[in-house]
């Protein structure tokens, strides 16, 4: 039975109802897709604008759903919310939901969810009473709910399934991450800051690399981000810059992280940084791509299908 835009079951699993909007947020997904792409595009409010329409789809009905979420119900919203959260960081479609996330600043739905159950719950409970909340008492119980969402998102991420570099990275800035009042993702820094790029591991990882040696040094080491950032020579000029810049010789990703969130000139500094660098790595893959497909071309000629 259909009531209210709910889709409600006789054992109230609201299984049914998140089978049904499940491709609905998919197509809004893949819409999403198309408008905000990794390069170019509208810019991160209009992203964020976009994702907020798609969050109030998903958790439309959330206090009646929250308490009885499943498990299955669950991971719709979630695989829905790593979508928006890509979109918004600008990543490759592999990262994790738990670090996308992070980086967007968006928490869990699911733990969304139930902050909006409990100040329903608390409404209804003062009305039971005859009496109406005053607009500082809801202020502040959505301050004590969201510090309470924060923790448990916190708590969630230090068991995270996927994801682990970044979210390691972040999870000790944690507030001053979500709090940080400067600095925009790119394409190029989401990349740095995940490992999910143009990087031999990962480019090895997904098939497009044979081996995942790093082509910009002669004797060929894994060239993973820490290897890019700290060690490669190709990138020694532009990492000196940067080290002068923030202050210090540690180019970990927790620290570039801290120095991103420190100040708004240690946020340029690494975002120059990583866009230097990876378009230079880009364009070298763009040139292994065109060599490989032009020997491809000389190794297996069209065949020639003119009548005899």
């Amino acid at each position: 039975m259909k009531y209210l835009g709910l889709v409600l079951d006789s054992r109230w699993t609201f299984e049914e109802h998140f089978r049904r909007l499940a491709p609905k947020l998919d197509r809004s997904g893949a819409a999403l897709k198309r408008l905000l792409p990794n390069l170019g595009g509208p810019d991160a409010p209009c992203r964020r604008l976009y994702a907020g329409i798609v969050r109030s789809m998903a958790l439309y009905g959330a206090p009646v759903w929250a308490p009885s979420l499943g498990k299955r119900p669950a991971a719709k919203l979630n695989a829905c919310q790593r979508v928006m959260a890509i979109r918004m960081v600008r990543g490759y479609r592999t990262i994790s939901r738990e670090a996308a996330s992070l980086l967007a600043g968006l928490p869990p739905w699911d733990l969304e969810a139930t902050v909006l159950a409990r100040m329903h719950d608390l409404r209804v409970e003062m009305q039971r009473r005859g009496e109406t909340p005053l607009p500082r008492q809801v202020a502040a119980w959505r301050t004590e709910f969201r510090r309470d969402l924060r923790v448990a998102w916190r708590l969630r991420l230090s068991q995270p399934s996927a994801g682990h570099a970044v979210i390691e990275a972040v999870r000790p800035l944690f507030e001053e991450w979500l709090e940080r009042g400067h600095g925009v993702l790119s394409f190029r820094v989401t990349q740095v800051l995940t490992g999910h790029g143009k990087f031999g591991r990962f480019l090895h990882r997904i098939k497009q690399e044979r081996t995942p040696g790093c082509r910009h040094c002669v004797d060929r080491p894994e060239d993973t981000v820490e290897h890019t950032v700290e060690v490669c020579p190709a990138w020694a000029e532009h990492r000196r810059v940067l080290v002068e810049t923030i202050g210090s010789g540690d180019l970990s990703r927790r620290a570039l992280v801290q120095a991103m969130v420190r100040s708004e000139e240690g946020w340029h500094a690494v975002a120059s940084f990583c866009e230097a660098v990876m378009l230079v790595k880009e364009a070298a893959d763009r040139e292994r791509v065109r060599e490989r497909s032009s020997r491809r071309r000389r190794r297996d000629p069209d065949p020639d299908f003119r009548p005899p």
